[in-house]
């Protein structure tokens, strides 16, 4: 794949076309009259980004060509993002032009600095969404982390450090808050290990009644209780060979924390109601959202369990906490389920990327699916909005002091850049713009890290 950035120029003012051209140096810029230009281009160079002037021959002075141009840019290359503009009844052409599929609507006339910014924000989108894609098809192959999708670098740290440990046949702890993607790390770090052969078992221990849980993990005899009409193998005897994944590790009673613990020490189980020492090969990976260390001094969690099953522990960030990754996900999940359904919805609209980027996430990924999932059933175009996702479309949340709003901006923009070039330092300063010098300064400057 190329990393060059294309643009594409569809203007048919010869004056205003030599100023966009020699407006982005930093893209290779490829220039249209009309449509049937703009569709061999886009035949031809594959562009990733469009400016678009509705205002084509031969309906110069209305929309319906731009916009038929619009629609079969978009059947050509569906990923691409499309920047409409036009100086014809501005708010009914840019409600036209979103609801057929335009990424962004600039009104004429042109500032060359203001559209610059969408142009660039429009090649960030872009490069995520494909980054995106990779991960997912990684993940669907079996070569991924359970079909994990990021590009945040606080997650990818994860990710390495996932990969690092899963050919050592050692057991892992994985601590973060409910929704941010437990049970898919432990499912990657058996898909990358030597069990991936094996079953992947996972059982919830929260979710289990504690008077069922000790038969859940380590099965029953015929017998052994009223109701154990047949001999039952449990979860940990099920995973003989492969990976057991043990839930919401913090739930286990202290009665059954001392049965585990005997398992992990001499690596046989016995059913309940038996007698039989059954020898088990299992890996154990667990996970928990509760504070393991205060449990341990509370007399709630044994400390001789806890340093058995944290041989390595991996801290999850919060999806708020991950640079980039709510939009990048959102996106993942509109189009996931938009498959799913059926749906002609086909992204996110300029005031729902702005409601995801500023909301908090609670609930972390397993809220953004579940806001996503309903989005797609309740929107009604072809791009899912801030009201769809029941968010509200954010206020200018930057300070009100001029300096504190550049370092602000010069912040978010700086780890972003860093966070699509994968940390690269020349990768970074060419996004930005800047020498690699004027990059090292701005990264001391604001206390940032590559």
């Amino acid at each position: 794949m190329t990393d060059t950035r294309t643009l594409l120029i569809v203007e048919d003012d010869p004056g205003l076309q030599r100023q966009l051209r020699w407006a982005y140096e930093g893209y290779e810029v490829v220039v249209a009259g009309d449509r049937a230009e703009a569709l061999d281009a886009m035949r031809a160079h594959e562009p990733q980004v469009v400016t678009l002037d509705l205002g084509l021959p031969p309906d110069p002075d209305g929309t319906g060509e731009g916009l038929a141009t619009l629609a079969e840019i978009l059947a050509l290359k569906p990923d691409c993002k499309v920047i409409v503009a036009s100086g014809h009844g501005a708010r009914e052409s840019a409600l036209a032009a979103i609801a057929g599929g335009a990424w962004d609507f600039y009104q004429k006339p042109i500032d060359i600095d203001q559209l610059g910014l969408i142009v660039a924000r429009a090649f960030h989108v872009h490069a995520l969404e494909t980054e995106n894609r990779r991960l997912a098809t990684r993940g669907g192959a079996g070569e991924g982390l359970g079909g994990l999708v990021t590009a945040a670098p606080e997650m990818l740290k994860v990710t390495r450090t996932i990969e690092r440990v899963a050919p050592a046949d050692i057991t892992v702890m994985l601590l973060g808050a409910s929704g941010t993607g437990k049970e898919v790390l432990a499912r990657g770090l058996h898909d990358t290990s030597r069990r991936r052969a094996k079953p992947f078992v996972a059982i919830n221990c929260a979710a289990i009644p504690e008077t069922l849980l000790e038969s859940e993990l380590f099965g029953h005899e015929k017998g052994a209780f009223t109701g154990a009409v047949k001999t039952t193998p449990g979860k940990i005897e099920q995973a003989d060979g492969g990976t057991l994944f043990l839930d919401e590790i913090g739930d286990v009673p202290l009665a059954l924390q001392v049965k585990l613990l005997r398992f992990l020490q001499e690596r046989v189980i016995e059913r309940v109601g038996g007698r039989r020492a059954i020898p088990v090969d299992v890996r154990i990976v667990c996970a928990t959202h509760q504070d393991v260390d205060a449990m341990v001094a509370d007399g709630r969690f044994r400390e001789d369990l806890y340093y058995r099953l944290a041989e390595i522990v991996v801290r999850i960030p919060t999806l708020a906490e991950r640079s980039g990754d709510a939009v990048l996900l959102a996106r993942h999940f509109v189009q996931r389920h938009a498959r799913a359904a059926g749906s002609a919805v086909s992204g996110l609209s300029a005031d729902a990327v702005a409601a995801v980027e500023a909301w908090g996430w609670p609930g972390n990924v397993r809220e953004l699916e579940n806001r996503t999932k309903r989005a797609v059933i309740m929107a009604e175009g072809k791009r899912v909005t801030a009201a769809d996702l029941d968010l509200a479309a954010p206020a200018d949340a930057l300070p009100i002091n001029l300096r504190a709003a550049r370092e602000a901006t010069d912040r978010v923009t700086i780890r972003r850049a860093l966070a699509q070039s994968e940390g690269n330092i020349s990768g970074t300063a060419r996004l930005l713009g800047v020498s690699r010098p004027t990059l090292y300064d701005l990264l001391k400057s604001y206390d940032l890290h590559a």
